[in-house]
């Protein structure tokens, strides 16, 4: 399978052109800032306390850990730094989190099911974002696209 795409200059002569290479750079600063504002709570004692009651085993070591990895994570996209890599780091920050922290099947008040449904279909969809940018790259505007000007589009590998 290619992963080879094209861009078609639209009637407008907008589509591909120079306003849409922001497209990605904004992209990336919406979806790293999320991470990069929850990072420092997971070193906060009630934020490892929350987890703790959530049944996150060793919650003193891995909240820490994970916001790290969220930190870690968020700055690679929002660089476009090392992008894949950033991204995976945020995938697997968001597998165990989604499934441990929003475990809505588990609530018995309902209005606190419908919120936990709610985060965990929002970490559903930033894994979505996550294995989009694995994929397709950081986009012209990153540090990626600086380090390889050979690659199209700034980061989006050419399949052979």
């Amino acid at each position: 399978m290619s992963r080879e795409f094209t861009v078609v200059k639209g009637a407008s002569g907008w589509a591909g052109g120079e306003p849409t290479r922001y497209l990605a750079l904004a992209g990336r600063v919406l979806y790293a800032a999320i991470f990069l504002v929850a990072a420092p709570g997971h070193f906060s004692a009630q934020e490892i306390g929350y987890a703790a009651h959530q049944g996150v085993p060793l919650a003193g070591l891995a909240v820490p850990l994970s916001g790290i990895i969220a930190l870690v994570g968020g700055l690679s996209v929002l660089l476009g730094y090392k992008t894949r890599i950033g991204a995976g780091l945020l995938a697997i920050f968001l597998v165990p989190v989604t499934l441990t922290m929003h475990n809505f099947w588990a609530v018995t008040d309902p209005m606190m099911a419908q919120i936990q449904l709610a985060m965990f279909l929002k970490n559903l969809s930033l894994l979505g974002g996550a294995l989009l940018l694995a994929y397709f790259g950081p986009g012209p505007l990153s540090l990626d696209a600086a380090r390889r000007p050979d690659l199209p589009q700034g980061g989006a590998r050419k399949a052979a």
